[in-house]
């Protein structure tokens, strides 16, 4: 069965994360077929730890389905990965998506390639609707 793994740790919003923390350095993010990163201020606690940028990294340069949101940006920024794309954030983050080579998009479900983006909870519905498309053409079996 096809899984989707979910980056988080502490400081994460409660809303956006429905999944236990992931022992990271056992992860092998070959058994996913995904990457959700949840917003709130997690993403600035695990960015620098390098098996979340090893996984990040496999997933967007697999060109395989990543859904993030809010501070997200923080993460891919910190694996390398975001210079050169369109995304949504936090708009405070704004500055730090243009720092990382970036076009910050104030919009509620931003699609860039396999990957989509929102800034905050109250795009959720517009984000996991893009997300879940993505999903279901890379992934038919989903």
């Amino acid at each position: 069965m096809p899984k989707v793994l979910i980056l988080t740790g502490d400081a994460a919003e409660s809303l956006e994360v429905m999944y236990p923390y992931q022992r990271l350095l056992e992860v092998d993010p070959a058994g996913y077929v995904a990457l959700v990163i949840p917003g709130g201020r997690a993403p600035e606690y695990i960015r620098n730890d390098p098996d979340v940028q090893r996984i990040v990294r496999y997933f967007m340069e697999g060109d395989k389905p990543v859904a993030q949101l809010c501070h997200a940006p923080l993460v891919l920024a910190a694996a390398g990965t975001l210079a050169g794309r369109r995304t949504a954030a936090y708009p405070a983050l704004a500055p730090d998506v243009t720092a990382a080579g970036a076009e910050f998009v104030d919009g509620a479900a931003v699609i860039d390639g396999q990957m989509v983006s929102g800034r905050a909870w109250p795009d959720h519905p517009a984000w996991m609707r893009e997300f879940i498309a993505i999903l279901r053409s890379k992934s038919p079996a989903v």
